[in-house]
């Protein structure tokens, strides 16, 4: 017996106001650029696009001074773990799921890996050894990502000689330097654009990874293009 309860005009248009009243699934942001805590709080990374891969520096870590001491390479034992790269080229291979690989500088390793964002603050990072036996943590999100270039700079307003500043003196409360940006704990590396990143990928790498921002061609071609700094070479 076929049910006639919707069939007519009206019940069709009743149904329709029904449905567009429920309410819709959340929206996750397209790519997880943007700063994460990692679960353990001990260290936040930045994850930018770079040549159409995903890259993940360590952007802030507690404990200052750390070292790639378990380093398999010698030379890179030295190394400062602040700044270095332990998401490695993750490339999209389904909606909200980029794959490539991680490394681990606790021990020296680097794992096949996945990450994929559980919601648009949260992000799920799993290793795995010989392609199982995969563990894995939720980082939460710190920061946005960054812009692809540095905004135009903004003309300072004109002082009057009443209220101009004298040189050296400082504000009372202000502080100047490193002081002024330095957090209260731990040590942080700054990026101020995409293309930051991708260039500390690249020293670290001896990749020739490039930012993801539009590229425009002053005039007088390649004559105008001579202070433009070139790819970094493969090492």
């Amino acid at each position: 017996m076929i049910d006639k309860t919707c069939t007519g005009r009206g019940g069709w248009v009743a149904l329709a106001a029904v449905l567009l009243a429920m309410p819709a699934a959340p929206a996750i942001a397209a790519e997880p650029t943007g700063e994460w805590l990692v679960a353990d709080g001990v260290a936040r990374v930045r994850i930018e696009s770079c040549a159409n891969r995903l890259w993940g520096l360590i952007s802030w870590e507690k404990e200052p001074g750390g070292t790639d001491k378990e380093n398999p390479d010698p030379a890179k034992r030295v190394r400062p773990t602040l700044g270095m790269p332990i998401l490695l080229g993750m490339q999209p291979t389904n909606p909200n799921r980029w794959e490539g690989e991680i490394y681990n500088a606790q021990n020296g390793k680097t794992y096949t890996a996945n990450i994929s964002l559980a919601s648009p603050d949260q992000l799920q990072v799993q290793g795995c050894v010989l392609g199982f036996l995969c563990g894995g943590q939720t980082w939460t999100r710190t920061a946005a990502g960054l812009p692809a270039q540095k905004p135009a700079a903004a003309k300072p307003p004109a002082s009057s000689a009443r209220g101009a500043a004298t040189p050296g003196a400082t504000t009372p409360g202000a502080t100047t330097g490193a002081a002024a940006s330095a957090p209260g704990v731990g040590a942080t590396k700054p990026f101020d654009t995409v293309r930051d990143v991708c260039m500390a990928v690249a020293d670290a790498t001896g990749l020739p990874v490039v930012a993801e921002q539009p590229q425009t061609t002053p005039r007088g071609g390649a004559a105008a293009r001579q202070g433009a700094p070139a790819p970094a070479a493969p090492r």
